[in-house]
């Protein structure tokens, strides 16, 4: 399924202050409305599926912080693809995503395995370039023994007695309104519609081991710090055969013990005597690439900007990459011998105002520093 570029907001109708209940709300009438089940529009099952995109992007905090701030090229750059889900029942959707059966079916389902979430941490020059690092973590699996049944080798669950094999309890009240019936799931089965008499002793009857799994985790150019990067299906196994969750890889980038990144672009700072500024230098820049040599002119300022093009960070899934912007710091002497002074008294003394001739004022720089 294709990520849809319309905008999610829009897609459910809702502002983009919207909370949890009334995205939940939109979610449900759009469903009831456009489900291929119910819809006889031709293009009902795209819409519908783009609506489904929407809310399992929304409805997440970290997948909707990353599209509040990056739109659709943040979640493509964060791992972000749509759960592919079988559409065949609406009744089945809505469990996936609610946890409920808004229909009274009263049938057992699989249930989707959790999610994992693990972390890793890589250099600045890692997230300029990108690369590919193993994420080791514990995940729930299948039993291989069982099967997944749960039961032991040669045997069968059998169906809970409580509830003839449905999974569901109702409790039927009469007042003189009528007749109310609640449903709710058998305690006896935890709501499986089925008991294991014989458990499997691999797994204790769960239907699940735990196993220690490493992937291979690209990360893109780009990245920036606390971004998440989602394996689809690389989670927890699902109860009675539903799928596996995903795999969230927050993905955190080291400071830099030069270099600061503000967005796309990178800031360094080099430091001048007062006599290297007055006379001017040539001084050594980090950069991502390597060290680069940097003329700086006679009579150099302090908090003069360098920009160098092209040299910060790669725009995440686009193109071209940030600036580096070097600030010039001067470095005023703060012990003199009596030689020292006496000279310097001397060249005091000969200037005129021409020696300091006016620059651009200290708030003007200030501005072109943040600029």
């Amino acid at each position: 399924m294709a990520t849809s570029r319309r905008d999610y907001y829009e897609l459910l109708g809702v502002s983009r202050n919207a909370d949890e209940a009334e995205l939940k709300k939109a979610f449900r009438r759009l469903a009831r409305t456009l489900h291929p089940d119910v819809s006889k529009e031709p293009d009902a099952e795209e819409r519908f599926r783009e609506v489904v995109e929407a809310y399992e992007v929304l409805s997440k905090r970290e997948t909707r912080e990353l599209y509040d701030r990056y739109g659709h090229d943040g979640l493509r750059g964060g791992g972000f693809t749509p759960t592919t889900f079988d559409l065949g029942s609406l009744a089945d959707l809505f469990g996936a995503f609610f946890g409920d059966d808004l229909f009274g079916t009263g049938r057992t389902r699989s249930a989707r395995g959790a999610d994992v979430a693990a972390q890793i941490e890589i250099e600045l020059v890692d997230a300029a370039r990108g690369t590919t690092r193993q994420v080791p973590f514990p995940v729930t699996v299948t039993c291989a023994t069982c099967s997944g049944s749960g039961a032991k080798p040669g045997t069968e669950p059998v169906a809970c007695a409580t509830c003839d094999g449905r999974g569901r309890l109702q409790q039927v009240t009469r007042t003189m309104l009528g007749e109310f019936v609640r449903t709710q799931a058998c305690p006896a089965c935890n709501g499986s519609g089925r008991v294991v008499e014989h458990p499997c002793l691999e797994c204790d009857g769960s239907g699940r081991t735990v196993e220690e799994r490493t992937l291979d985790v690209e990360i893109p150019p780009g990245i920036h710090d606390g971004q998440q990067i989602r394996l689809s299906g690389e989670g927890h196994a699902g109860d009675l055969g539903g799928p596996a969750g995903d795999v969230y890889v927050q993905v955190r980038v080291k400071p830099h013990p030069q270099l600061v990144r503000e967005g796309n672009d990178l800031f360094c700072t080099v430091d001048l005597t007062m006599t290297e500024a007055a006379l001017g230098a040539s001084v050594r820049i980090p950069t991502l690439d390597g060290e680069e040599q940097l003329e700086l002119e006679p009579g150099t300022q302090p908090g003069r900007l360098h920009v160098l093009r092209g040299k910060g960070m790669p725009v995440l899934q686009g193109f071209g990459r940030g600036d580096q912007r070097v600030l010039v710091n001067v470095q005023v002497p703060r012990r003199l011998t009596e030689e020292q002074r006496r000279l310097l008294e001397d060249f005091e003394q000969s200037a005129s105002d021409e020696t300091y001739e006016a620059d651009e004022g200290f708030f003007q720089k200030l501005k072109s520093a943040f600029r």
